[in-house]
């Protein structure tokens, strides 16, 4: 999102509101955008959105939703506050719930408010499916100039729940294919590490992924995998790794950040995917690491759920399919990119090509520019 904002800047004054958190400062300029941080609790208390966001914390630490109450107050309160202090021609909301409902919310009190562009990355709708939250998604549609969602398969959801299509377009969010996901063709790649980068959440499916690694290692025996990322999963993915007996062929790097990826991806023998729906319905929206890695060459190996396939087509791209939560049928698509390297590479400069139009950060910026400016048209501050 962040990124995003830095591509608008060189056509629109752009400010971003979001929740405080721990360490952070209040108010910042990153990369030529204001970065506006809103308190819902004490310091040490803002922790509702860390490590596996919302919707996993809520889950995982129930006493959380103390939080929601002041959390949704804070963010109603300094979005009116932002908004008559600045007056923007034109709004956009990440996520349907909450962000999308307070600007609905906020368009009923006034009837001179800004036209608001919604955008869905994919949990905000595939989970949080109780009757009334439902409802809710469809109000905040109505109540949007427009609505964007990353992948087909979200669209497709849309529809299932009763939202009208005819404001809704398939954005997805961008990568660096330009600058900093590029290959580096003179780069030795290895041929035993597997990469993993993601969320330690259910519906990344990295428990699937460690599963599969006792296969892999009776095929590959000097095979070990790299897991890029933190959230609370972590200890349990650590002890399932010892139970396996395989913990001394995985390698817990924690988060690393955008500038430190390209090198791992670069190195990789293959990044796997594992991609799950989660009990809460929750699941991918899209999967950009896909993007990422395919981007530095890297030949992948991902889950085929329904978002997947907008990225990879399941007639030309079968051999780097596998189905969601299959130990199996992962293991064996992922032994076949070891066993044969130079075909794996291959196929991975080929996707590379086939994806960079569509998804380079300079193609979707433009779209997003050409479509909050025609929402913004008009609108006098």
């Amino acid at each position: 999102m962040h990124e995003l904002a830095k591509r608008l800047t060189t056509q629109f004054e752009v400010r971003v509101l979001c929740p405080h958190a721990q360490g952070a400062t209040a108010w910042e300029i990153l990369e030529g955008v204001q970065v506006v941080r809103y308190r819902y609790a004490p310091s040490r208390l803002e922790t509702l959105v860390n490590d596996g966001g919302i919707v996993t914390n809520l889950k995982r630490q129930p006493w959380k939703w103390l939080l929601v109450p002041f959390f949704l107050l804070g963010l109603f309160w300094h979005t009116w506050r932002e908004i008559h202090r600045w007056r923007p021609n034109v709004i956009h909301a990440h996520w349907l719930l909450p962000q999308g409902l307070v600007l609905a919310l906020l368009g009923l009190l006034d009837r001179r408010a800004q036209p608001f562009l919604v955008t869905s990355h994919g949990a905000d709708l595939f989970a949080l499916r109780a009757s009334p939250l439902t409802a809710l998604k469809r109000f905040v549609a109505r109540r949007a100039a427009a609505l964007t969602v990353v992948s087909q398969a979200m669209k497709v959801e849309l529809a299932r729940i009763g939202v009208s299509l005819d404001k809704v377009s398939v954005q997805p969010m961008g990568v660096d294919l330009m600058q900093r996901f590029i290959p580096t063709p003179d780069l030795p790649r290895s041929r035993e590490e597997i990469l993993f980068v993601g969320r330690l959440v259910e519906k990344k499916g990295l428990r699937y992924l460690l599963a599969a690694m006792p296969e892999i290692i009776a095929r590959h025996p000097s095979a070990f995998l790299t897991v890029v990322g933190f959230g609370p999963e972590e200890g349990e993915r650590r002890a399932q790794a010892e139970a396996l007996g395989i913990a001394h062929q995985l390698h817990f790097l924690g988060a690393r950040s955008q500038v430190e990826l390209p090198a791992l991806y670069r190195r990789a023998a293959v990044f796997v995917a594992p991609f799950v729906r989660a009990e809460s319905g929750d699941q991918e929206g899209l999967g950009l690491v896909l993007v990422e890695a395919l981007g530095c060459g890297c030949p992948v190996v991902v889950s085929a759920l329904p978002a997947v396939l907008d990225l990879l087509d399941p007639k030309t791209d079968a051999a780097a399919l596998a189905p969601p939560g299959d130990v199996a049928e992962l293991a064996a698509r992922i032994n076949a990119a070891l066993a044969a390297p130079e075909q794996a590479r291959s196929k991975a400069r080929e996707l590379r090509e086939r994806l960079q139009q569509g998804f380079d950060w300079q193609s979707i910026a433009s779209r997003y520019a050409t479509l909050l400016g025609s929402l913004g048209q008009g609108h006098e501050r």
